[in-house]
């Protein structure tokens, strides 16, 4: 946004068919500068560049220096910024309720393919369970696998 708003380059040296038109009137940073310079420039006088020429009007300076129109006044670029910044604001905000409508959506579908995906895998297929190890064998008593006789398992 800062680099189509007329702030490292102006706005007349960008390529018109995409980041002029498009995207600087989307541009927040874009109204913005060109309000401060109409606030901040127009009505002053500035010496010359060089001596003897006649001295540069606030004017001059917005529309042949800066390659601002003056088509429109500053309060115009004000009530935009404001307009593009309610609209932003409106925007995330219906973005973020599809996201959490749409998020156990997104998740379900997510659980299935993840569940198909290892499935197909044969180390997580169900295998019939053979128990040949001690280890998985049903639990006894210490007393019983001594060979003690316990008064409680008798």
């Amino acid at each position: 946004m800062v680099m189509t708003s007329g702030f490292f380059r102006l706005l007349s040296d960008l390529p018109k068919p995409v980041w002029r038109y498009p995207i600087s009137y989307i541009s927040y940073g874009a109204w913005a500068i060109q309000g401060s310079y109409k606030n901040d420039l127009l009505g002053l006088e500035f010496g010359p560049l060089l001596p003897g020429n006649p001295k540069l009007t606030g004017e001059y300076v917005i529309t042949h220096m800066l390659g601002i129109e003056l088509s429109h006044s500053k309060w115009w670029d004000l009530a935009a910024l404001f307009l593009l910044l309610l609209g932003y604001r409106i925007l995330f905000f219906v973005v973020l309720k599809f996201k959490e409508r749409a998020s156990p959506l997104y998740r379900k579908l997510a659980a299935k393919r993840t569940i198909q995906q290892l499935e197909k895998r044969p180390s997580f297929r169900k295998m019939p369970s053979v128990t040949t190890s001690r280890r998985h064998q049903p639990l006894h008593s210490l007393s019983s696998q001594e060979g003690l006789d316990s008064p409680l398992h008798t």
